[in-house]
């Protein structure tokens, strides 16, 4: 069965070897400030519980040369992320390093039971490959709000046959390991606090696009889920009272805006009316549209898909302004645009929310697209997971 370290000392020092990689015992000592002989006495039963390992000889510093430790290579993560349209399954290494990988299409709508199932399934696959007997623990990320507590889905308006589901605990029977579920725009945002641009900065906003809308906010260097795990659902920020209507059923929803379905809404009816002839060409051919059809106008100078598009972005950018002015976050981060539309989308975000915001705020705060890309969400499902892993038993 996976261990855990014992006390919090062994804790940070597993913390500190996953975000940094190697170091020596007189690096770790100096950061956790721990004696001599009370550093060897932790890092002697680390090594005892399979966490840690020697990695070598650290440079000279002078006198007797310290050994270098690394998270035991025996220690991995999977990290599974559930989209609305796609399953994305990975086992990592100890310090988050992704082995291995696998992506396949999927469909929520199939249920829970199937979807769930399959990513167990591919889960199981990569360990076949890898030649794994044992995962250290598993993170998963959701669409949607998620109970944390729980570890099931809270009602998403999307897919309602989820609501409740034991994720975590299917997840964890399942693959034999401690599981924790937690929502698509945390976890990015852990990924990107780990991986990504994040990782130099102790508050910042990660807002995740797409076919769901969401926002993840780290604060003093820990991921901030509010008391019921719902901080950061923006999706259905009301910005108007005559906006169009939202998955959810209302009107005027930020997601009804600039999220795939509401750019796809405004591509059919361009494509319905006539006026633009491209989509409604490719309408004809394929008999729907897709945000990459949509993405495709945009490029090739289609007028109404262009300034929908543009529009998108000032709706986001109104609603980043009232973030940006409580939060007052380091940086902004922005992921999962659909390809082709992240700039056009960034360009707009920018010229309200540094417009509309107080110099003090945003002086020096930049907003920026993530350059890790889907990456963020499995590297973040790891890091979920081995936030709880490597914390005192």
């Amino acid at each position: 069965m996976p261990v855990r370290p014992e006390n919090r000392h062994q804790a940070r020092l597993l913390r500190l070897l996953r975000d940094d990689g190697s170091r020596s015992r007189v690096e770790l000592g100096d950061a956790v400030g721990l004696s001599r002989s009370r550093l060897a006495a932790e890092v002697e039963r680390l090594v005892e519980l399979g966490l840690v390992e020697t990695a070598g000889p650290a440079a000279s510093r002078g006198g007797r040369r310290s050994s270098l430790l690394r998270v035991a290579s025996t220690v991995r993560f999977a990290g599974i992320v559930i989209g609305t349209e796609q399953i994305c399954v990975s086992v990592t290494d100890g310090e988050l390093g992704v082995l291995a990988e696998i992506r396949e299409p999927s469909d929520l709508r199939l249920g829970p039971e199937p979807v769930v199932g399959r990513a167990v399934e591919l889960v199981g696959k990569l360990r076949a490959e890898l030649g794994l007997a044992q995962l250290a623990g598993a993170g998963v990320g959701l669409p949607g709000p998620v109970a944390v507590g729980g570890g099931a889905p809270a009602a998403p308006a999307a897919v309602p046959g989820w609501q409740g589901f034991p994720v975590r605990d299917t997840v964890g029977a399942e693959l034999g390991c401690p599981t924790l579920v937690d929502n698509d725009a945390n976890v990015r945002a852990l990924g990107e606090q780990h991986a990504g641009i994040g990782r130099t900065f102790d508050d910042f906003l990660y807002v995740k696009l797409g076919t769901a809308i969401g926002c993840g906010l780290v604060l003093g260097g820990d991921l901030h889920r509010g008391a019921t795990s719902s901080a950061g659902d923006i999706a259905h920020l009301r910005l108007g009272d005559d906006g169009p209507t939202c998955g959810c059923g209302e009107v005027g929803c930020l997601e009804a805006y600039c999220g795939d379905s509401g750019l796809v809404r405004v591509a059919l009816a361009a494509a319905r009316s006539g006026r633009s002839p491209a989509l409604a060409e490719r309408l004809a051919a394929a008999g729907a549209l897709t945000v990459a059809d949509v993405a495709a106008a945009a490029a090739a100078g289609d007028p109404v898909i262009q300034a929908a598009v543009r529009d998108g972005g000032r709706r986001l950018g109104q609603a980043l302004v009232g973030l940006v002015s409580f939060v007052n976050p380091g940086i902004v981060i922005i992921g999962g645009a659909p390809d082709g539309l992240g700039h056009t989308l960034l360009a707009e975000v920018r010229a309200v929310v540094y417009r509309r915001s107080a110099p003090q705020a945003t002086g020096t705060m930049p907003i920026v697209l993530s350059d890790l890309g889907d990456r963020a969400a499995v590297v973040g499902a790891a890091r979920l997971i081995s936030d709880r892993v490597f914390a005192p038993d």
